[in-house]
């Protein structure tokens, strides 16, 4: 019988936290004057109250956990705090369903960026604040999971990344305390760079504070329905270097900060990723000036090209355009982009640029081994051997990725959705990206007239994506349970 309790409680810490964490919210919604602040003040006290009835009913020395209790609390977490996260919704506006305020706050915490909400502009402030909050408190926490969990458990290749990650199942409650602090001193200072740029380059307090949030966790939400697209010119330049930044291992700029800058600028992944975005925008840009014939300056093309393709690549989900309007080129590149995603160990989504790495040398070594079956062709990554189980974890990802995202297509197709909403939907929540296009989908990019079914596949997509599969699909193995 697996022990629960050191999985409850620090769940009920993390709840209770959330709980205290809508007091900033419920003050700017008072500072304006608004009613709408008692609506925090209520789910505030009910979360915090039951976060710690969680804490103190299995409170009690942990320092380890074993295999099952890790991945127990990593989608324990993910699936239990979107929950608390709704009741605002659901308690005060928008009013929302238990469907779309779940589907929002589940949105929120896995950084995705889709919204239910079709009517973003006559929010009350709280409310926007909230949601940002969602997103940067899932953001920073995903970064901990990825390199705390994750190796541990062997998702997806990661345990390569166990020498770098902080290397140790029985202490790792301990160590999650450390790395979290590391981690929290890098994101705090980065969301703040972030403000203060926003600041300077026209927008207001509170609009800078709330981009700046979803901009350092690549979340996406905005408090309008035009999305970014409020802010042209140098804010979108802006957001694009912080969304490159928050888009790359964490570990780096921890590095980095303590003065040694070579591992950043040797890192195999960040230099993929950085490449890729340049080619990526580069065919975009040469095909929007050769055939779109668009009435617009080169210069703003190449801008809005670079921003909502970054937009795109980190998963970040801003819009400052409609990128359908770029051609079927663009967009089918866009679409790959976003099944590509961020670095390992960021805040960045999707399959994630390390992976792709690893499908590449290993493809390239069989086409070798084709040539010359008699030779021995070692896998490497960074001058370091790839074993076999990393190897192996790497292609089992990608098998079970695109067999949920092809998977999550059809669920969606079977709901009554157009094929292009289907699969777009499929697409943004596997992959954590955000915008989503069809003609269910709103005028500010919002799934409020999808189906309620649609949204609940949507929402458990989310899910799985954000937590990379396998440590949520294990549950389901009685094994598990049994071992």
């Amino acid at each position: 019988m697996i022990d629960l309790r050191p999985v409850v409680h620090p769940i009920g810490k993390i709840v209770a936290a959330m709980g205290a964490g809508m007091a900033l919210p419920m003050l700017v919604d008072w500072w304006h004057d608004d009613p709408h602040w008692f609506v925090f003040l209520e789910t505030g006290m009910l979360t915090v109250v039951i976060g710690l009835l969680m804490a103190v009913a299995t409170r009690g020395r942990y320092d380890s956990l074993n295999i099952q209790q890790a991945f127990l609390l990593t989608s324990g977490l993910w699936a239990v705090l979107p929950v608390f996260g709704a009741l605002p919704f659901v308690l005060g506006q928008p009013h929302a369903t238990i469907t779309d305020a779940y589907f929002e706050a589940m949105s929120g915490v896995t950084t995705t960026g889709t919204t239910a909400f079709p009517d973003l502009d006559s929010l009350p402030r709280g409310t926007h604040l909230w949601r940002a909050i969602l997103q940067w408190s899932g953001g920073l926490g995903i970064v901990v999971v990825a390199m705390v969990f994750l190796p541990v458990m062997k998702v997806g290749g990661m345990q390569f990344f166990r020498s770098e990650g902080f290397d140790t199942l029985g202490k790792v409650l301990p160590r999650a305390g450390e790395i979290a602090a590391e981690m929290t001193r890098v994101y705090l200072l980065l969301t703040g760079a972030c403000i203060v740029t926003y600041i300077m380059l026209g927008m207001n307090g509170f609009d800078a504070v709330v981009h700046a949030l979803t901009t350092c966790s690549t979340g996406g939400f905005s408090n309008y329905d035009a999305s970014f697209g409020t802010y042209l010119g140098a804010p979108e330049w802006a957001a694009s270097v912080f969304m490159v930044l928050a888009s790359i291992p964490f570990i780096r700029m921890v590095q980095a900060m303590q003065g040694n800058f070579v591992p950043m600028w040797q890192d195999t992944q960040i230099r993929a990723y950085l490449r890729w975005i340049f080619y990526a925008c580069t065919i975009i840009i040469i095909y929007r000036l050769l055939y779109m014939h668009q009435d617009m300056h080169p210069l703003e093309v190449v801008r809005e090209t670079v921003f909502n393709t970054i937009s795109t690549f980190s998963g970040t989900g801003y819009a400052s355009t409609d990128m359908l309007a770029w051609g079927h080129l663009p967009f089918a590149l866009l679409i790959v982009c976003g099944l590509i995603g961020g670095c390992t160990g960021s805040t960045g989504c999707s399959v994630k640029v390390f992976r792709y790495l690893v499908l590449f040398e290993a493809v390239r070594a069989q086409v070798r081994r084709m040539h010359s079956p008699h030779r021995v062709y070692p896998l490497r990554y960074e001058g370091r051997p790839l074993n076999k189980d990393v190897v192996d974890s790497v292609m089992a990802f990608f098998t079970l990725f695109m067999l949920t995202f092809g998977l999550l297509i059809v669920g969606l197709s079977l709901t009554g959705l157009h094929p292009r909403t289907a699969l777009t939907g499929a697409w943004t929540a596997i992959a954590n990206v955000g915008p989503a296009w069809g003609p269910e989908i709103t005028a500010n990019g919002s799934v409020a007239e999808f189906p309620a079914a649609a949204k609940w596949m949507m929402s458990f997509g989310m899910f799985l994506g954000r937590l990379e599969l396998v440590s949520v699909l294990v549950l389901l193995l009685p094994r598990f349970w049994r071992g």
